[in-house]
């Protein structure tokens, strides 16, 4: 039960949270039930896809801001 992300961006923002919750609740769930690596990985994508989509503002923000500072660090080793 893989979300894909057009199911993700036409939920609304009370969904999402819940949605994100229930993730959460079922990794805990998936670790202590000793389930197989598969169920367990298979979750966590579910999660950063979650986190992904809900955020892009932020990350398209913070790549902007890392990008222009690469250029311009100053450049002090001793030789």
């Amino acid at each position: 039960m893989a979300l894909k992300g057009k199911e993700i961006r036409n939920m609304n923002e009370k969904e999402k949270e819940k949605k994100l919750e229930e993730l959460r609740l079922e990794l805990v769930k998936a670790r202590t039930a000793k389930t197989g690596s598969s169920k367990i990985k298979e979750i966590r994508r579910m999660i950063a896809r979650m986190l992904t989509l809900n955020n892009p503002d932020k990350l398209n923000k913070k790549h902007k801001n890392s990008a222009s500072s690469v250029g311009s660090s100053n450049n002090t080793q001793k030789k």
